[in-house]
């Protein structure tokens, strides 16, 4: 798939967000074919380029920059400057969509909030993306993954009953964020082509765990208000009985799903699951007994063991794998979800591609992530800016 055959070709996407959850959004954007251009300051510029992972470096940014920039143009814009903003004003002009997350009342200063700017361009689609919303008491607290996670009942709903409140081990909140906002996003560009009216599109990192949360939630709203009762033994679930949780096996770990107790003590050969066979609603009430008593039987064999006796009886079950063992393994070579994007200054990273394939194809870019204003003096003669 060529980049003139991917569905958002032609789009123009101002990209004037940093850290994850914007730059997320435009990244995806830019995979599905837009052109997307990142709006950076001179001295500095986004600050996810000093955001480090790990002590590892590439042309003096972090992993996590290149990762979520690739393929960008970069245009350095110094927004205390006036002839600077005279010229992002007249390219928003001709952009289609304009990310910002911007702590609320910062774009207002600036004289970049959506009102402003579609007085520009009445035809753009202006998104943005906040910690908590634009009203509200926690509006002016930092719109940060770990702590949204804390306000979202997300972390709470994590992990063992007696072990407290266990985060994810990624910036869940910022990507679902990012992927809730693109839906926005390609909503409203299907709207500006039925009618030709531009679009306020916002989320927050707050509404997408929610979001995230809709089944559990609803089951909450509607069950008197109850709060679930994680189970204190392999948790893996608050709502769903045993044997649903992660058991560690004599040379690793394995993931079983629903499956009837009496089915799985027979596969198993676990005699003492006997006394539950029959009283369903024990599978939940007893759940870390059953886990228990499972998790003992376990232990003794290998994973693969395990695997060969329940995948052949169809039980939904799975190896626990760590990142070597993803890649290496066939399921996830089939997908071909890696690819090496350069830059001319001998930078070179390994990085994933677009879970998205569009007739059959996955989108691939070459680029690496800009350096900084690296595309200024061409966009700037490009627009007449």
């Amino acid at each position: 798939m060529t980049k003139d055959t991917q569905p958002l070709d032609g789009l123009l996407v101002l990209d004037m967000s940093q850290f994850l959850s914007g730059p997320y959004a435009a990244l995806r954007l830019m995979d599905l074919g837009a052109r997307v251009i990142k709006i950076e300051r001179p001295d500095g510029g986004d600050l996810s380029r000093r955001l480090y992972l790990s002590d590892t470096e590439i042309g003096g940014d972090s992993t996590i920059f290149h990762a979520i920039n690739r393929g960008k143009e970069s245009l350095s814009i110094d927004m205390k400057n006036p002839a600077d903003m005279a010229s992002l004003k007249a390219l928003i002009r001709k952009a289609d969509v304009v990310i910002q997350n911007f702590r609320p009342g910062v774009i207002q200063r600036l004289g970049l909030a959506y009102e402003d700017v579609a007085k520009i361009n009445p035809q753009i689609v202006y998104a943005g993306i906040s910690g908590y919303g634009e009203a509200g008491p926690w509006v002016a607290r930092p719109g940060q993954d770990l702590l949204a996670q804390a306000r979202s009942g997300l972390m709470w709903l994590n992990g063992d009953e007696n072990n407290g409140p266990v985060p994810f081990g990624l910036a869940v909140a910022d990507m679902l964020a990012g992927a809730a906002l693109v839906q926005g996003i390609l909503a409203a560009l299907v709207r500006r082509g039925i009618n030709g009216k531009g679009s306020h599109v916002e989320t927050s990192l707050l509404e997408a765990l929610v979001d995230f949360q809709f089944e559990v939630l609803t089951t909450h709203l509607n069950d008197g208000r109850r709060l679930p009762k994680r189970s204190s033994f392999r948790s893996a679930h608050a709502y769903l009985s045993a044997p649903y949780g992660v058991y560690p096996t004599k040379d690793g770990f394995i993931a079983i799903a629903m499956t009837p107790i009496p089915q799985l003590a027979s596969l198993l050969e676990i005699p003492d699951l006997a006394a539950y066979a029959d009283d369903k609603s024990s599978w939940f009430t007893a759940r870390d007994d059953i886990k228990k008593i499972i998790a003992r039987h376990i232990v003794e064999e290998t994973t693969e063991h395990w695997l060969s006796i329940l995948e052949p009886a169809d039980i939904w079950c799975s190896s626990v794998l760590n990142w070597e063992e993803l890649l290496n393994s066939d399921g996830f070579k089939v997908l071909d979800m890696l690819q090496t994007v350069t830059r001319e200054d001998d930078v070179s990273i390994t990085t994933t591609r677009s879970p998205i394939r569009v007739d059959g194809s996955r989108p691939t870019t070459t680029r690496a992530a800009p350096r900084i204003g690296e595309h200024s003096a061409a966009i700037r003669k490009e627009f007449a800016l």
